[in-house]
């Protein structure tokens, strides 16, 4: 999600010293660790990377700020890691040898699980950091489980045991219990204060394994990640296999085919930092004057041109949008800066698509698809924050598969493309694979929950003292405010993770609303048979509220093809056309009332309704 430059374009691109420290071929392979840190979301990641970059020097006590590797206002303002950052540190352990540590930390939200996969894959070990008060939660696992599939060394961490709530011992059991790795070892520390920090150091460089690789080989790395920087062109950040990459070296990118001269190679510690080379098992970044971001393909392998190398690694399966929605600009005259501004955004994050859409109720905008709802909000406020947009977002929807009866199968995007319901043979929707961590209190209300939302519960098991859930539930029905709801039902404790399973049929139907007989395009929706008379109503009810009575009756209703299913009416307006009538006979007030009368019968035919864009906004969010 994503993609954004580790650094702020303003910041130059430094030589580094001719030290041997400096030049990659420093230490040999044995002397290098390549780690990522995984944690369920606020469990203390960026803190403890901030305290490793602290303690290796990597940064002066000026330079250090809290979340250094989280670069973008919108992580530090909500506190979390939207994207995987990359820091190069210098370590001498207590036996004298210096070791030189790459560590990677990533995102803890199930949104950008991608970013971790691949994250991951550049690494041998990672460390698992564990709240030593509220112990395994449902994304430790998710997290910790993609680091055991890629073979990685984990070394279990617990964090925040200075809080008078930690119970270290209770979460050494629990993580042996729950994952089933021995956290006898466990490293017990705070990363706030920097209490155990010497000792997570030594525990890298000594219970991690060092990256296999040839030197003499010819050149193989692996392209983990790529971001536009304004002022350097296309930055690409590589873990390298075999060989070495130098500048002035022509590169070649085995999927694509395409070839280019590396202008500059170097590290991020955290600042970019020139080297002379990259050997084998490092991780770092090369510019060689790539224009499109769309020519660095994430997991491309890359080699020389002359002397390449046989065969290519497998890569990683591309990210898939599960969760789309149109955004329009409020302005129609902000339509190209609109554009524009998605172009710029699209050039920074791979998993974010779009296409260009027209909606008779909002104008020209574009159907975006993104990876989660998280994923969603931060796109949107980045598009309104960083280039001053004013958007709307319709109501989310997923990827619908429909068998039609001519049996051809097609995907359907936007619930007002559905074609005539005859046609249709069968519609399946996403389910999905849901984990939820509770404490006991708020179990019963998160069941309920679930089976409000056509969930199908699976298994119900303790860990240690708290329940795990396992829900198959239709990704329909979590778009919308399921994460919300789960967190007020449960006063914030409750842990979520999912995993899209399967498609299954399912019997769904396009819901219109319709405001003065109109059908409004922005409000369609696909909702299975059992719920669309309750959302339905639910959405007549908020819209009466929103949209601002007129001179005429409105009628707001929610249909299924020609049935109404629930139905809500504005008042008119009444204006007091007798208020000049000073006495007199009462058929003069009676003609006028009548004539005011006509007169509306006439506006509600050709009347134009006012929608306010606010009722947009806030009748997508209505679905408590």
């Amino acid at each position: 999600m994503d993609d954004i430059a580790p650094i702020s374009p303003e910041a130059p691109v430094s030589k580094a010293p001719a030290s041997a420290a400096a030049t990659g071929d420093a230490h040999p392979i044995t002397n290098v660790r390549n780690f990522s840190i995984v944690a369920h979301i606020d469990h203390g990641k960026s803190t403890l990377a901030d305290r490793l970059i602290q303690s290796t020097g990597g940064a002066t006590a000026r330079e250090m700020k809290e979340q250094m590797l989280d670069s973008m206002d919108i992580e530090r303002e909500r506190g979390i890691t939207i994207k995987a950052q990359t820091v190069r540190l210098l370590y001498t352990a207590e036996d004298g040898i210096t070791y030189t540590l790459n560590l990677i930390d990533t995102p803890g939200h199930v949104d950008f699980a991608y970013e971790v996969n691949r994250s991951l894959a550049a690494c041998e070990g990672s460390l698992l950091v564990v709240d030593a008060s509220q112990g395994v939660e449902a994304q430790t696992l998710a997290n910790v489980y993609q680091a055991i599939e890629n073979d990685h060394e984990i070394i279990p961490v617990l964090n925040k045991v200075d809080l008078p709530a930690a119970e270290p011992e209770r979460i050494r059991t629990q993580i042996e219990e729950v994952i089933g790795i021995d956290a006898s070892e466990a490293l017990e520390i705070s990363a706030k204060t920097g209490v155990g920090i010497p000792a997570v150091l030594e525990a890298i460089v000594k219970r991690l394994p060092p990256p296999i690789g040839n030197p003499d080989a010819p050149l193989k790395a692996m392209l983990i990640d790529s971001w536009y920087d304004a002022y350097l062109g296309v930055v690409v950040l590589v873990r390298m296999i075999d060989g070495h990459l130098k500048k002035g070296q022509k590169i070649k990118m085995m999927q694509t085919g395409a070839a280019h001269p590396v202008d500059k190679v170097g590290v991020f510690t955290p600042k970019m930092l020139e080297v002379e080379s990259l050997g084998p098992g490092e991780i770092g970044f090369l510019i060689a004057g790539i224009k499109e971001v769309a020519d660095t393909a994430v997991g491309d392998t890359i080699t020389d041109e002359r002397k390449p190398t046989a065969n290519a690694m497998e890569g990683f399966r591309p990210a898939v949008p599960v969760v789309f929605c149109g955004l329009f600009p409020v302005d129609a005259n902000e339509f190209e800066d609109l554009r524009a501004a998605m172009g710029r955004l699209r050039l920074n994050d791979a998993s974010f698509s779009f296409e260009m859409e027209t909606s008779a109720a909002l104008g020209f905008g574009f159907r975006c698809g993104f990876l989660g709802l998280l994923h969603l909000e931060i796109i949107q406020e980045r598009l309104e924050r960083e280039f001053n947009l004013d958007l709307i977002a319709t109501a989310p929807s997923v990827v619908y598969k429909l068998s039609l009866q001519d049996g051809s199968e097609v995907e359907l995007h936007n619930p007002v493309d559905m074609p005539d319901p005859t046609y249709i043979d069968a519609i399946a929707e996403p389910w999905i694979k849901a984990t939820i961590m509770t404490p006991d209190e708020y179990l019963g209300a998160i069941l309920q929950l679930c089976q409000e939302r056509r969930g199908i519960q699976t298994e119900l098991s303790y860990v240690g003292n708290r329940p795990m859930v396992t829900y198959e539930l239709p990704l329909n029905e979590v778009v919308f405010d399921f994460y919300d709801r789960l967190k007020s039902i449960s006063k914030g404790y409750a842990s979520f993770d999912y995993a899209i399973s399967d498609y299954r049929e399912g019997d769904l139907v396009r819901m219109n609303i319709l405001v003065n007989a109109e059908p409004v395009d922005a409000l369609s929706m696909l909702v299975h048979r059992s719920q669309a008379e309750r959302r339905g109503r639910a959405m007549c009810e908020k819209l009466k509220e929103l949209i601002p009575q007129h001179m005429f009756v409105i009628p707001i209703q929610a249909a299924i093809g020609g049935r109404i299913i629930a139905r809500e009416t504005i008042r008119a307006l009444r204006k007091d056309v007798t208020a000049k009538c000073y006495g007199g006979d009462a058929s003069r007030k009676r003609k006028l009332l009548d004539k005011q009368k006509a007169g509306k019968k006439k506006m509600r035919q050709f009347g134009k309704v006012e929608i306010p864009q606010e009722a947009f906004i806030a009748a997508l969010k209505v679905d408590g």
